[in-house]
């Protein structure tokens, strides 16, 4: 590959400038040049090849990536660094101003120059690895449209990657499945179709792979022998990963589910998968208490992490490009971990509290958290006839940290079995806030399901309320936005405060339709739209940046994904939720910016 000024390093970025009268004396130049030990051949084709890659910049609106395959002709050989940082930047505002001209439909003259200014922003705090896109008070999430993808499989469906148009889901059966997602334009009022022709608005489901439970100890067998209970796919839409209760790790085309390589580095179950930001780089937990990296594309094996003292049941690679990085959650250890795998470091977050922390002060006195405790009220009315008005919240202890998303390169959320959901930053061990009972709590256990003694349950109390552990947790990102999910039937949206120390409840995602509001007697405010355990959850933004909304895929299946302690006659299969943007009285979309 020939020398340019991006590849060759600095100390060699020198230009052969044109002879000029100055007003130095010579004799000091002569003087300098003499002293300079004399240019071996090697260098001399050196400075040739630098000065002959070089180029100069002919035109606007052209890029200058060095890839291109344009050269640049240097009108002024003489040109600095200064001079060509300049030339640079100029070009990049010329590449922005046209993309913007395409996006908006104005000609360059009437283009807003804040457009322009907010681009600019967005890039340089992505580049810092920074949140800045507040979206979660521009989607319309009450609004959001509603579909149900039925599986047909038999056993619970664990978890759900999304690439649109595609969705994968995994389950107990051993079964790979590949789902069609309809894109909401295609069924819009004023979409141009055909008036004899409906689109579909269900996933439609195209194919699906199958394991084997009787080839456990058969390595030459590139399949799942064990239930599959982890999933993720690359940003490329190229690579797609599952893990089995078996140690088994299947890299996948994701275009035609062909599995392409087999690792049994684990020595237990793969519990959790994840794929770096814009890479195709994977991050593996498992049961063995192991944080494992891989490259999906040379199907090799990297680097193990050891440092948990349980489980990684949850796993989030970093955000960063140019990062190589990880977050994961060791459940009962109750810990999160930040590695650093070029540095071979990391960072230790305890977690164990109660929901006492950060505002369960306020919460005792119905300044926080109200709509959960008004939640949980009306369930008890729905389910026992009565409740207690002076029933005072309890602060349950954080037992285990099932779930881990990202926000930016220094934020970050996890959620528990107490219901918590927690916001942390790198530069503290401690959380930043916790919201308790994000879920509410499950009604009291009767007395005949705590004792098997007939004659004691008949004089025993009713059970304690426990809480509802998050069961599935997404983010977006580099934005605001936190999505939630339990068995209580809805998917709730979240946002970080301004202050970015804090967590604020935006709502629950869709709603009961019109039609169905009552429904054997019940009225819509206690009615649930998903019936089962969301066992995954994963988002994508429609659009440039989110322009056109966003998708939400939701896994629900009859049974928790790591266990069997409570089960739901429910069918398995995927919820779907497209998400607009607010309108505004006149019907323009609402695309306020974060200043």
């Amino acid at each position: 590959m020939s020398s340019s000024f991006f590849t060759t390093p600095a100390s060699h970025r020198k230009r052969k400038r044109p002879e000029r009268a100055t007003s130095a004396p010579r004799s000091r130049q002569t003087d300098s040049n003499a002293a300079r030990p004399a240019k071996t051949p090697r260098r001399i084709q050196r400075e040739e090849s630098i000065s002959s890659g070089e180029s100069s910049d002919d035109g606007r609106g052209h890029d200058f990536d060095a890839q291109d395959g344009e050269s640049e002709s240097s009108d002024d050989e003489g040109e600095t660094a200064a001079e060509k940082r300049l030339r640079l930047a100029q070009r990049y505002l010329d590449n922005l101003r046209d993309q913007v001209e395409e996006e908006v439909g104005f000609d360059a003259e009437q283009i807003d120059k804040d457009l322009i200014a907010e681009r600019l922003k967005e890039d340089v705090a992505e580049n810092r690895g920074k949140i800045y896109r507040h979206i979660a008070q521009e989607l319309d999430f009450e609004e959001a449209s509603h579909v149900f993808g039925h599986s047909g499989l038999q056993k619970a469906i664990t978890g759900c990657a999304v690439k649109l148009p595609y969705a994968w889901t995994i389950s107990k059966d051993l079964c790979v499945e590949k789902w069609e997602i309809p894109d909401p334009k295609s069924f819009a009022p004023d979409a141009n179709r055909p008036s004899n022709i409906t689109p579909r608005r269900t996933p439609k489901k195209l194919f699906w792979r199958k394991g084997n439970k009787n080839k456990k100890g058969d390595r030459a067998f590139i399949g799942h022998t064990g239930e599959i209970i982890s999933i993720a796919v690359s940003d490329s839409g190229k690579y797609l990963a599952t893990g089995d209760k078996h140690a088994r790790l299947i890299i996948w085309d994701a275009e035609t589910l062909t599995p392409r390589h087999l690792f049994t580095r684990h020595r237990d179950a793969v519990t959790s998968l994840s794929f770096r930001r814009g890479t195709e780089q994977l991050f593996s937990g498992g049961a063995d208490r192991a944080v494992i990296v891989w490259s999906a594309p040379e199907n090799a094996y990297i680097e193990t992490l050891v440092g948990h003292q349980d489980t990684v049941v949850g796993i989030a690679g970093g955000l960063e490009v140019n990062q190589e990085t990880c977050v994961s959650v060791g459940a009962r250890d109750r810990s999160a971990r930040l590695w650093r795998v070029v540095e071979e470091n990391q960072l230790v977050f305890h977690g164990g509290g109660t929901a006492r922390q950060k505002g369960m002060a306020k919460l005792r006195k119905g300044q926080f958290g109200k709509h959960v405790d008004e939640e949980d009220r009306a369930k008890d009315s729905e389910v026992n006839g009565t409740h207690d008005e002076d029933d005072p919240p309890i602060a349950y202890a954080e037992g285990s940290i099932d779930c881990v998303a990202l926000l930016d390169a220094s934020l970050f959320v996890t959620a528990s079995d107490n219901g918590a959901l927690s916001l942390w930053s790198v530069n503290r061990k401690k959380p930043l806030f916790v919201q308790p009972l994000t879920h509410g709590r499950d009604p009291p256990l009767p007395p005949d399901k705590m004792s098997a003694n007939h004659d004691a349950a008949t004089s025993m109390k009713p059970g304690p309320r426990l809480p509802r552990y998050v069961t599935a947790l997404a983010t977006v990102p580099f934005a605001n936005l936190i999505l939630t999910a339990s068995w209580d039937g809805w998917i709730r949206a979240w946002k970080i405060g301004a202050d970015k120390r804090s967590i604020e409840p935006v709502g629950k995602v869709g709603r009961i339709p019109v039609a169905e509001d009552m429904v054997n007697g019940d009225s819509n405010e206690n009615a649930i739209l998903i019936r089962g355990i969301v066992n995954g959850l994963s988002v994508q933004e429609r659009g440039d940046r989110g322009k056109e909304g966003l998708c939400i895929v939701a896994a629900v299946g009859k049974e928790p994904r790591l266990a069997r302690w409570m089960s739901a006659k429910v069918k398995n299969g995927i919820h779907v939720f497209e998400v607009p943007r607010k309108t505004l009285a006149n019907g323009i979309e609402d695309l306020e910016l974060d200043e």
